[in-house]
């Protein structure tokens, strides 16, 4: 770095800054303050703090002041940079947290920090011929934080200071500065000509690892990761090592999500291997690790690494940048998306060589659940990820289809799989079908959510089923807010904490108002019923040391319980019983049990059935699969029924619930005179399983009652409506009522 500049004063600056801070500078700073310190929290909390929430962030109307004692110019290469002193003392500052104690203490505490003193030496640096400037604290600056301590209505400990926790909170200021704005990691501040007020909140990045240049080992021995394992070897293994050939690999890490290379060898490997990739916010740090592995062995040895970051301009546009050789700044931009660029970048370390890569920003989605048009035609599926803050409540449903998984990591010998996936959205989840022995499995499975707002995110866990225990290959998040009605979003979703994978999905969004509005008139005026069918079961898990089951399904909707019959060793039943039920909009669950004459039933699977979605008198059928188990899928038909809307003849064909009742009574009389004779034959197995047969009548009986009450009820209120018509059509009538 040159020769500095005299130091030169710069009121005009602290001017400036103190008319934008207030409206403009301090609102943005907050906003993106506040998700990084969200981020953190999630991993970092103190002992006695169990979970730990952020509830509100400012920083106040007090702007920093730059350059008290003056600004100096320095010159590196050809890029210009400026050095001033960066001191922040505000008391206006108001950070809100909400912690929920950790045992033994109870309760909750709200942490407030009121004021912040932070003090060091900024450098900044305009690229881009001044469309963005990069800043960064020479060293890491002195922070000082003021908290105050309250009672959350419940907290078993005085509103005092909660020990350790203000040592912390500048532990973990500390930290973020120093890892995200310390030399050499710079911040960006975009500076467009235009600003279109889009909130981006996701990405798709498409990274092709071309090459490196340069790079060998003499290099790396006197690096501070090999040091001291250079330090333990003589000069002839030294010598010895030298005369193998390289063989490396690049490790792409964003965020939770990696991808690696080919091995390749030599000092100047070309892998030109391109990844797909998902950034979950407007920024996002791209780190590359380059490993090298030795032949014939499993591991990998970590060499050096380098990084480029990127950000989304409020022109619609994407800055990436790096640090060059000597603390040079490497800067590109992409004016729209699905422009390639190519950078080359300095490993870290001195004289360890280059990496070239090209980065494609395909395209970037925003809060409203729009997305940037792009150029680029590698695929023409949208991806969806990030954060919103969409629709705090949404009265929708969100249908997704798991359709298809590709690259699959192997975990076995014989390189296949058995994967299946668990989808995790608010309290509900899901679980696919397993596909045996592929490692790029088709499910097309569907699912339905209710719609969270508030960023809530789909959490997606993949799993190789095993017979000790089931092992993960993957996990993966999705953000689905701001989805558009009537528009299926097609969808591949890197796996996470893996190197290789993806997930495709297919995701809509359903509008339930006017269904919801139709069934609360059911409810209101008890004029419609639930008619499920419970024809088969295929595939359950043996519940017995003989390997089989003896299943039955035990129904819950509502306050009502219902139950087949039970079929002896089977795994894969038949059961052909219809159940009914009021149509009251109730949850409706199926529990699938294993029949034991003398110990407790237990469980091999369960599911809920979304009934609220169907058209009336229009029977959907479905196989639907068990949740809480390894396998297993039920067949069900099941039909919303409107007595209005049935057909005459459909109800002229079968048997009215009286008759039904009087029949079924029939049945339990001769029923109950063959459970006596097969207790007078000491025939146990008969005796069980008579009983539940008698159960389920007796169950039966019990809902054509209640279907009796029903129809009753509608006749009453049918009396009723056609009565007060004729009141009302009559003059004569309506006068002789008003009359008293």
């Amino acid at each position: 770095m040159q020769q500095a500049t005299p130091l030169e004063q710069c009121e005009w600056l602290n001017k400036l800054l103190f008319d934008l801070w207030p409206n403009y500078i301090s609102p943005k700073l907050s906003s993106r303050f506040s998700s990084i310190v969200e981020r953190r929290l999630k991993h970092q909390k103190p002992m006695l703090i169990e979970k730990i929430e952020l509830q509100g962030f400012s920083l106040g109307s007090r702007p920093p002041i730059l350059g008290l004692h003056g600004i100096c110019w320095a010159t590196s290469g050809n890029q210009r940079i400026m050095r001033l002193g960066f001191d922040w003392d505000t008391n206006e500052i108001n950070i809100m947290l909400s912690a929920k104690m950790a045992k033994p203490l109870t309760g909750t505490a709200r942490i407030v920090i009121n004021s912040i003193h932070v003090k060091g030496d900024l450098l900044m640096m305009p690229i881009l011929d001044g469309k963005a400037i990069l800043y960064s604290f020479v060293s890491t600056p002195d922070v000082r934080i003021g908290v105050a301590f309250g009672s959350g209505g419940s907290q078993s400990l005085p509103a005092t200071e909660l020990p350790g926790v203000s040592s912390w909170l500048v532990k973990l200021a500390t930290d973020t500065l120093s890892k995200r704005m310390v030399e050499p990691r710079r911040q960006c501040l975009a500076l467009p000509a235009s600003d279109l007020q889009k909130k981006a909140v996701g990405g798709v990045l498409y990274i092709t690892v071309l090459s490196a240049r340069k790079i060998c080992r003499s290099s790396w021995k006197c690096s501070p990761s090999r040091r001291q394992k250079c330090s333990e070897i003589d000069s002839f293994e030294e010598d010895q090592l030298e005369k193998k050939e390289l063989h490396t690999l690049v490790e792409i890490e964003l965020e939770e999500l990696t991808r690696r290379t080919n091995v390749r060898t030599g000092s100047n490997p070309k892998w030109d291997s391109t990844f797909n990739m998902i950034l979950h916010d407007n920024a996002g740090i791209l780190r590359f690790h380059l490993y090298e592995w030795t032949p014939a062995s499993v591991k990998y040895d970590y060499l050096t690494s380098c990084e480029i970051k990127m950000r989304y301009a409020p022109d619609d546009s994407t800055i990436f940048w790096a640090t060059g050789a000597d603390s040079t700044v490497i800067a590109e931009h992409a004016e729209i998306c699905g422009k390639e660029i190519e950078m080359t970048v300095p490993f870290e370390g001195v004289n360890l060589g280059e990496l070239t890569v090209k980065l494609v920003l395909k395209e970037w989605q925003y809060a409203d659940g729009s997305h940037s048009l792009t150029n680029f035609n590698l695929s023409s599926q949208h991806s969806l990820d990030g954060a919103s803050n969409f629709l705090s409540k949404t009265g929708r449903k969100i249908c997704i289809t798991v359709v298809e998984g590709k690259d699959l990591i192997v975990k076995d010998k014989i390189g296949k799989s058995g994967p299946y996936i668990k989808l995790y959205y608010g309290k509900a989840s899901k679980r696919t079908k397993t596909v045996s022995y592929t490692s790029n499995p088709v499910w097309n499975q569907k699912f339905e959510f209710d719609e969270i707002g508030g960023g809530e995110y789909l959490k997606i866990k993949c799993y190789q089923e095993e017979t000790f225990g089931d092992e993960s290959i993957g996990s993966a998040r999705v953000n689905l807010e701001g989805l558009i009605e009537g528009s299926i979003r097609d969808v591949n979703i890197p796996l996470e904490k893996v190197n290789s994978g993806e997930l495709r999905l297919q995701i809509e969004a359903v509008r339930v108002e006017d269904d919801e509005g139709t069934k609360g008139s059911h409810v209101s005026s008890g004029n419609g019923w639930i008619e499920l069918v419970l024809i088969e079961a295929r595939d359950l898990v043996a519940a017995d040391i003989r390997g089989t089951s003896d299943p039955y399904v035990r129904v819950h909707y509502g306050n009502l319980k219902r139950s087949t019959k039970i079929l002896y060793k089977t795994l894969n039943p038949k059961w052909n019983q219809t159940l009914e039920f009021p149509d009251d909009g109730s949850l409706l669950e199926l529990h699938v049990k294993d029949h034991n004459a003398l110990l407790p039933t237990s469980s091999i699977g369960d599911c809920v059935v979304e009934y609220q979605l169907l058209p009336p008198n229009q029977m959907a059928d479905k196989w639907i699969p068990l949740q809480g188990v390894k396998r297993g899928e039920i067949h069900i038909q099941i039909t919303r029924r409107i007595p209005e809307l049935e057909k005459k003849s459909n109800s002229d064909s079968k048997l009215s619930p009286a008759k039904m009742h009087h029949l079924i009574s029939d049945q339990m009389k001769n029923m109950m005179i063959k459970l006596q004779s097969l207790v007078d034959d000491d025939d146990l197995e008969g005796v069980s399983k008579s009983l539940s047969e008698l159960e389920s009548l007796h169950e039966t009986q019990e809902e054509y009652v209640v279907q009796l009450e029903t129809e009753q009820e509608l006749l009453i209120n049918k009396i009723n409506e056609l009565g007060q018509e004729i009141i009302n059509s009559s003059p004569s009538l309506s006068r002789r009522v008003t009359i008293p």
